[in-house]
C-alpha cells in the first residue's frame, strides 16, 4: 500500500517507523475517544493493508487448493471469507481476507506482504487461467457494527466506487471450522465484535471520509491504535502481531474462522489434521489484563513470566478506554489458566541520576491476569474424545 493521505490530515499522529501500521495514522489526538467513537459506529479508520487482485476463470478453485478455506462458493456481496496460506509444516505464511465481485478475487493482507503473496501465487500458476497483481491504488476503510453500513452509505454519496465489502466472521465458528475452547464456560470476549471493511480507490479516500463525517457532528476519524485496542479486547488474532515464524492456526484459535477441516488437500493440511486429532498445540493465545500499570506499556515481544520462568510473550499491547492496559499473549500451553503471571516492562532511565544513557533498559514487571482464549486442555470442539487407535492399544494391553 501507499502512505495514507490521512496522515496529512490535521491532528494526525503517525505510528513509529517499522510498525506494521506505519503507513496509516496512529491517532488524531485522542485515541481513547476514538475507541468510543468506533464502538458507537461513529468513526471509520483506514487500515494498513496490501490488496492483491486475482482475475481469470480459475481464480476461485485455484485459491481453494492453495489455502485453508473454501473460496469456490464466493459470490458478490456475500461478505467474503478468511483464509490462511500455510507452509508444508502447517505454519502460517499469509492471513487473507478474501472477497469476489464476479470478475476479481480481492485478497487483503498485511501492509508490505502483497509482493511476497504475489510471488508465491506466481510460482503456483502452472497453466491455469489466472492473473495476479498488487493493487496499490486500493484503500481499505474499516468500521465496527452499524458503522460499516454507514460507511457504505458514505461511499454511495461520494464519487467513489465500492469494490467490495468484507465482514469479519470473528469470533463465530464458520462452516467446516472448530474452536479451541473446550472446558471454557464463559461467553467469548469478542461476542459483540462486528468488524468489517470496504475496498475503494485510494484517490477517492478523502472524499469518502468527508462524506462520512459530514452526516453528523459527533462523527470522527479513528487511528490504528483505537482499532487495535478493540481487536485485542475481542481476542482477535492478527498475522502481523500474533503470528511468528512457527505459529500454527490452532494456537491462535484461527480454526474458528479461517480453516475448513474437510475441504480437501492444501499445503499444511496434514499438520492441521494431525494436531487436531492426535496432538495438542504447543502454545495458546490469551488475553492479559495488566494490573495497575500507569506508565509506559510493555513492548510487543515482552516476556511473560510465571515466577522466574518465561511462560510466553506479549504480542499486542494496548490501552483500552474502559479496561485499561491489556495485551494478547502467546503462552506455553501448559501454563495453568489461573497462574499468576507478570509481563516485563522496559523503563526509561532518561533523566535519572547516575545512569549511563547508553546502558541497558531497566526491566520491571507488571502483574497480569489471564482471560483464556485457547483452552489449556489443548483440545478443540472437533477433536476426538480419544486419540485414534487408543481403544485398540488398550485391548492389546489387556
Amino acid at each position: 500500500m501507499r502512505r495514507s493521505p490521512l496522515l496529512d490530515r490535521a491532528g494526525a499522529v503517525p505510528n513509529a517507523v517499522g510498525d506494521p501500521d506505519e503507513l496509516v495514522p496512529a491517532h488524531y489526538g485522542d485515541p481513547l475517544r476514538e475507541q468510543r467513537l468506533l464502538e458507537s459506529a461513529a468513526a471509520v479508520t483506514v487500515l494498513a493493508r496490501d490488496v492483491v487482485a486475482v482475475t481469470g476463470a480459475d481464480r476461485l478453485s485455484w485459491l481453494t487448493t492453495l489455502s485453508s478455506q473454501v473460496l469456490t462458493d464466493l459470490t458478490p456481496g456475500d461478505g467474503g471469507v478468511e483464509t490462511l496460506v500455510l507452509d508444508a509444516k502447517g505454519r502460517i505464511v499469509h492471513a487473507l481476507a478474501a472477497l469476489d465481485d464476479a470478475e476479481t478475487l480481492w485478497l487483503v493482507t498485511e501492509a508490505g506482504r502483497g509482493p511476497a503473496l504475489v510471488e508465491f501465487l506466481e510460482r503456483m500458476r502452472f497453466m491455469l487461467r489466472v492473473e495476479v497483481s498488487v493493487r496499490d491504488d486500493v484503500a481499505v476503510v474499516a468500521a465496527l457494527g452499524e458503522g460499516l453500513e454507514r460507511l457504505e452509505t458514505a461511499i454511495s454519496a461520494s464519487p467513489a466506487v465500492c469494490l467490495g465489502v468484507w465482514r469479519d466472521p470473528w469470533p463465530g465458528v464458520v462452516e467446516g471450522g472448530t474452536s479451541y475452547d473446550v472446558g471454557l464456560t464463559r461467553a467469548h470476549p469478542g461476542s459483540n465484535y462486528r468488524a468489517g471493511f470496504a475496498l475503494i480507490a485510494e484517490d477517492a479516500l478523502v472524499a469518502v471520509v468527508d462524506a462520512f463525517l459530514a452526516v453528523a457532528p459527533e462523527r470522527g476519524l479513528a487511528g490504528s491504535s483505537a482499532w487495535e485496542a478493540l481487536r485485542v479486547e475481542a481476542g482477535r488474532p492478527r498475522w502481523a502481531r500474533e503470528a511468528d515464524e512457527r505459529a500454527i492456526p490452532h494456537e491462535l484459535d484461527w480454526l474458528r474462522t479461517a480453516v475448513h477441516l474437510t475441504k480437501g488437500c492444501y499445503p499444511g493440511q496434514e499438520t492441521v489434521a494431525r494436531t487436531l486429532n492426535l496432538g495438542k498445540p504447543p502454545r495458546r493465545l490469551a488475553i492479559l489484563q495488566l494490573d495497575g500499570l500507569a506508565g509506559a506499556l510493555p513492548e510487543p515481544g515482552a516476556v511473560v513470566r510465571l515466577g522466574e520462568r518465561a511462560a510466553g510473550v506479549a504480542t499486542s499491547v494496548v490501552r483500552h478506554h474502559d479496561l485499561g492496559p491489556m495485551a494478547l499473549a502467546l503462552l506455553r500451553r501448559g501454563v495453568p489458566a489461573d497462574a499468576a503471571l507478570a509481563v516485563e516492562v522496559a523503563e526509561s532511565t532518561e533523566g535519572a541520576e547516575n545512569t549511563e544513557s547508553d546502558g541497558p533498559a531497566v526491566l520491571t514487571r507488571v502483574d497480569a491476569a489471564q482471560e483464556v482464549l485457547v483452552s489449556p486442555e489443548g483440545r478443540a470442539q472437533a477433536s476426538p474424545a480419544e486419540r485414534p487407535g487408543a481403544g485398540l492399544r488398550k485391548s492389546l494391553l489387556h
